[in-house]
């Protein structure tokens, strides 16, 4: 396998998780005041933008059809 269809299925994999996988997302408030502190965090996990995914599965498809021309 050359390495343009390797990139090419690495980006396919990677742009079908991006429609499924949500990213996690963390976020500290808090306020310190000497050697005390007040404060909330909080957690999210959103997915990615839809076009994200598109566009890598776009590249990874580019990619292999690519990579299969020039061999």
């Amino acid at each position: 396998m050359n390495s343009v269809r390797v990139v090419g299925l690495l980006l396919l994999v990677l742009g079908l998780l991006a429609f499924v996988v949500p990213i996690p997302h963390s976020e500290d408030h808090s306020l310190k005041i000497g050697n005390a502190k007040i404060g909330v965090e909080t957690q999210s996990s959103e997915k990615l933008p839809p076009a994200v995914g598109m566009v890598l599965v776009a590249g990874g498809v580019l990619a292999l059809v690519l990579g299969s021309r020039r061999t």
